[in-house]
Parts: C-alpha cells; structure tokens; sequence
C-alpha cells in the first residue's frame, strides 16, 4: 500500500498499488502532470530532450511516455521517430498518450497502421467492457477490474483510435449515452521484442485528482513488457 500527495493537493490518498520497473523516461509534448505523478507514486522519471533521442540511450529505461499530443507538437519526431521503434523492437515499451488527427507531424506513429479519429467518450462514469480481460495488462501486477474506473474525472478520454492494423489488441470498449461504442482508446501491439501502446484515456485529467484506478493500470501499462 503506498500513499500519493500530489502538488498543490491536500488530498492524501491510499493506493493499493503494485510496479514493477523503476525507470521511465519521459518526452514532453503540450504539457501534463505524468512525470510528477509517476514519481509520487516510486517509478524514477527523466525527461528526454528529443533532438538526443536515440535508440542505445532508450535502452535503460523500463518504459518510454510521451506527453499528450507529442506527435502535434514536437517536428523533432519525425526525424526521431525511427529511433523510437528501434527501442520498441529491442524491447522497450513506448506509451503514446493522444493525439489529436489533424497537425500530425507524420503520416504514421505506430509501426503499424493506426488512424485517429475524433472519437471520444465524455461522460466519465461511461461504462467500460473488457474485451481482453485475460490481457497482461489487465492482471499484472494489478488486478484491473470496475472499480478502478470509478470516480474518474470529466471524461473517459479523447481521440480514440478508429482503425487499427491486426496487430494492435483492442482492450477496452466505451461509449456515450446514445452514441455508438468505441474499442479504440487503449490499443496494444507487440513489435520485435517490445510493445507500442496508444491510449486516449484521460490519465492526463485523472492524476492530477489522484483517481486510484487510472494509476493502476498506467502501472500496468508501463510493467507490460516486465
């Protein structure tokens, strides 16, 4: 059990919570709150300047996360982005949190096909289906189930993916009231020795409020290849 006081919070919350991996690096893109976050609760962040970015300098980390909208914002990555699936191949996890489809600074930013849409679910106690409950995400090293999407705050999330390769494993499904369902806000892919993970879950908003269960399965996320 760990406890999480984030900055400028008076809220001490309780985490049942269990890692694996110690070190992430971490790629600003539009801004967010991951890195402190992930350090509140044990993990050891660095930020990354991307212009130095390169495969053999990836290899230490346990994890790699780029910023929300890192591929809208940072030109860099198109040049860097080859360097990026290298550390996948040999291994590494790669977490790439939303982005939005237009203003993409190239034309792919997964090894496979993935094509965003503006797909999102703004109601943030929308019922959510595992459809790969038995995922390695969903069990190690936390036991994913409802109530870690309880309380979460202002939405599920945003720019959702819409058509993905075979490749890449849908693990959530989620919708709206009255709107169509979506599988596309957590996709996960094996590539060579490592994976490639787009999710437009709003762990961005929920971190910030220390809502347990989005720290649970980011944990989970960043552990998958452990």
């Amino acid at each position: 059990m760990q406890s999480l006081v984030l900055p400028a919070k008076t809220k001490l919350v309780k985490l049942d919570i269990q890692k694996k991996g110690e070190l992430v690096g971490y790629i600003d893109g539009a801004g967010d709150v991951i890195p402190e976050s992930l350090e509140q609760i044990g993990y050891k962040v660095i930020r990354i300047d991307p212009n130095e970015l390169n495969a053999a300098s990836l290899a230490k980390f346990d994890a790699i996360v780029l910023g929300i909208r890192a591929y809208n914002t940072l030109d860099i990555l198109k040049f860097k982005q080859a360097e990026l699936l290298k550390y996948v191949e040999n291994g590494g996890t790669l977490i790439s949190q939303y982005n939005t489809n237009r203003g993409l600074v190239l034309d792919n930013i997964a090894p496979y096909k993935l094509e965003l849409s503006r797909d999102r679910v703004t109601e943030e106690d929308a019922k959510v289906e595992f459809l790969n409950p038995q995922h390695p995400v969903l069990n190690s090293p936390n036991k994913i189930t409802q109530k870690d999407f309880e309380n979460w705050v202002q939405e599920r999330g945003l720019y959702f993916s819409d058509s993905w390769a075979p490749e890449f494993t849908p693990i959530l499904e989620m919708n709206d009231s009255n709107e169509a369902s979506s599988k596309g806000s957590l996709l996960i892919a094996k590539y060579g020795k490592g994976h490639y993970i787009y999710t437009g879950l709003s762990f961005f908003r929920q971190f910030p409020d220390a809502v347990p269960g989005a720290f649970r399965l980011f944990t989970n996320l960043i552990s998958v290849g452990e």
